[in-house]
């Protein structure tokens, strides 16, 4: 039975926001520009943020379980009001965590999730890995492999990965691969690979624009072999899909596709950590313009300062009601018709962008420098537009749900 639609968080909620924002406003932000300038994975922090019960595998799944929907985006929107960067380094692991819920059965989740997160005293980071050099939004032209040798009972894996968030360092890899080519998105199969699995290396690693503190790297995959048991959902499962796409039987549900299934349901949380962005750069131009005076006036006196700040809230606001419906959707199991979750996604991702690019404006000279944090914060929010889904694959998406037309 689906729980009833609210935009009042019951004392469970609210006590699980109180705590995040304490821990984004005493341990995340007093440590953001260092972590920006370093551009490396915070380990101190998701220690810190493990032993506090944060970064933990529990914590995030009675989070997506709760049956109000809000237990999610509430706690990515403190945690990226902290900071993108370190607040990325904390989630990260989730969307490999996602791919495994999303695709894999009950035994391989409770063999799985556990190990991407470690222990307080030893944690351990997981990466999901999707896209490639020459297939981003195109994820039918992935070329990384997967091939069954039948006579061991293993998959072996060929091909590189890039923009892997936590790609190379992370103790769990998650790799969506092509097993029939000619099958095109039909043919993809997510896989797990082990901790220490030979063949897995870290390519590149990219020096970013924002979200610096996130680790994001390639990943090369060359002749890495894993059991038939780490094929996420099983062979049977997989065997009769690959039939039924070759039969060209319409597919009914959304694992289909073994990537877009971790990207639908974790689309409103990505929404939520842009909301965490936006709201943080307009409580800091709120404050500039109620102090900084002008001709003898705080700026906030005058109308197009505070028009500026206007749009800001309402825009954050707006991002946040749907970024919730989507959210309650998904976990109340209530059907995407109009690709709500695409949505939430796309209108919270240039929310972050418009609102942090206003706050800069709103700061002047200052809001340039890096002695304020809203250029920062400018430059997290680009990713929003680009990753999950760049806001014109979101756009696609919402126009053939709402058309039922195959638009390109």
């Amino acid at each position: 039975m689906s729980s009833t639609f609210s935009l009042d968080p019951g004392a469970d909620q609210l006590a699980v926001r109180d705590w995040l924002h304490g821990f984004a406003a005493d341990v995340i932000r007093p440590a953001a520009a260092e972590w920006d300038e370093r551009e490396e994975t915070p380990w101190p922090i998701i220690q810190e943020a493990a032993k506090l019960g944060i970064y933990s595998l529990d914590f995030y799944a009675q989070q997506y379980f709760d049956p109000s929907g809000v237990g999610i985006p509430i706690a990515m929107e403190e945690l990226f009001w902290g900071d993108a960067g370190i607040g990325l380094s904390i989630v990260g692991t989730t969307l490999a965590a996602v791919a495994v819920l999303a695709n894999g059965t009950d035994e391989q989740i409770g063999t799985w999730t556990p190990q991407m997160f470690g222990t307080p005293d030893d944690v351990k980071v997981a990466a999901f890995c999707s896209s490639e050099p020459d297939a981003g939004s195109d994820v039918g032209a992935l070329r990384t492999r997967a091939v069954y040798d039948e006579a061991k009972d293993e998959w072996v894996l060929n091909g590189t990965k890039t923009w892997a968030t936590n790609g190379g360092i992370a103790a769990v890899h998650v790799v969506v691969a092509s097993v029939d080519p000619e099958l095109g998105t039909r043919g993809h199969a997510s896989f797990v690979v082990p901790p220490g699995t030979p063949g897995l290396s870290q390519g590149q690693k990219f020096k970013k624009h924002g979200i610096r503190a996130s680790h994001t790297a390639e990943v090369v995959f060359d002749g890495v072999r894993v059991p038939g048991s780490c094929l996420l959902g099983g062979k049977e499962k997989l065997d009769e899909r690959l039939a039924r796409a070759r039969e060209g039987a319409k597919r009914a549900g959304g694992k289909g596709n073994a990537a877009m299934a971790t990207f639908e349901a974790s689309r409103p949380a990505v929404g939520a950590q842009a909301i965490g962005i936006a709201r943080a750069a307009y409580e800091v131009a709120l404050d500039y313009a109620r102090t900084r005076e002008q001709f003898g006036r705080p700026i906030i006196d005058n109308q197009g300062v505070a028009f500026q700040l206007a749009d800001m809230k309402t825009r954050i606001d707006a991002a946040r009601l749907l970024v919730w419906r989507a959210s309650w959707m998904a976990v109340n199991n209530q059907p995407f018709t109009s690709a709500e979750g695409s949505m939430s996604k796309l209108y919270a991702g240039e929310t972050a962008k418009f609102v942090t690019a206003q706050a800069m404006q709103i700061l002047g000279g200052n809001g340039f420098t890096r002695e304020y944090p809203v250029e920062r914060m400018h430059r997290d929010s680009a990713i929003y537009s680009i990753f999950e889904g760049t806001s014109e694959i979101q756009r696609l998406v919402i126009a053939r749900a709402i058309s039922g037309m195959p638009i390109r």
